[in-house]
């Protein structure tokens, strides 16, 4: 297939970035969600950030213009359908991604349908879908145009010419592809989250502050940020969500998520985005 316009399904923040990335890559891009606002919303947080990168003389202004011109957005799903590849990037819930999965894979049977799935099974997402062998995860990283990583998860359906193609993609937007088999939480969060869980049981058990956990993992363990400052970055109730998804898929009791955590979701504090996690934002 030749290369053409790609779908982006949801325009929260992962949403958002990986529209951004594959416009400045050169590609044409179908943003899609129900609402309006949303769109315009996600258009707008777009322009911000590329013209952020113009002020660093990361990016040309023509090159600003011409990213944008590759925008569009539609409330309308039948269009995705003249996709070559549609990225899913609607919140982490399994009936919502079931249901998008269904309506989508209906739409053309050539389309190649990749979710950026944090944990959730790919095999399930296939299960429900038309043509399971074009279902794939695409799983990036935020902030997306600053990570280099995708993990490029097989799912059992998945054809091998599936995942060579997302490879390619990903290859194409200056990003470093890493294949995983489908399991719950994959490989980076698997590792990743529940070490954010602990430090989270720290918090609760009083064992060290918030800001001396953040400080000791960085220079103790040479991470770039801490781990309560990461998960502010990463959403509260994406880590939550993660940690249910890896203790009822892998059913060990280590996978527990921390009842502090638990609390600060159903508070509202989510962190960056909602202001308020481990740490204040204005």
């Amino acid at each position: 297939m030749t290369e053409g316009t790609i779908g982006v399904v949801g325009v929260g923040t992962m949403g958002q970035g990986i529209a951004q990335i594959l416009a400045t890559s050169g590609r044409n891009v179908l943003l899609y969600d129900v609402a309006t606002p949303q769109l315009s919303h996600a258009h707008e947080a777009i322009s911000k950030a590329l013209s952020r990168l113009v002020e660093k003389e990361k990016l040309s202004d023509d090159a600003q213009a011409a990213a944008l011109g590759r925008l569009r957005g539609t409330n309308t799903m039948e269009e995705l359908g003249n996709c070559e590849i549609i990225i899913e990037a609607a919140p982490e819930e399994p009936a919502l991604k079931k249901q998008l999965f269904r309506d989508l894979s209906r739409l053309s049977k050539d389309t190649i349908l990749a979710s950026n799935t944090s944990s959730l099974s790919l095999t399930q997402l296939a299960a429900v879908c038309e043509h399971p062998e074009r279902v794939v995860g695409m799983h990036f990283f935020n902030p997306v145009p600053v990570l280099k990583l995708v993990e490029v998860v097989r799912a059992e359906q998945t054809s091998d010419a599936t995942i060579a193609r997302i490879e390619s993609l990903s290859l194409q937007l200056n990003k470093i592809a890493v294949k995983i088999v489908d399991s719950p939480g994959f490989a980076v969060n698997r590792l990743l989250i529940p070490m954010i869980n602990e430090a989270i049981f720290l918090v609760q058990e009083g064992v060290a502050s918030m800001k001396d956990i953040d400080r000791a993992m960085q220079l103790g363990a040479a991470h770039p940020v801490g781990p309560l400052a990461l998960a502010d970055l990463i959403g509260l109730d994406v880590c939550l969500a993660i940690m249910e998804t890896l203790q009822e898929g892998l059913g060990d009791p280590k996978y527990r998520p921390c009842p502090l955590l638990s609390r600060m979701v159903a508070a509202g504090h989510l962190g960056h985005k909602s202001g308020r996690g481990f740490y204040v934002y204005t």
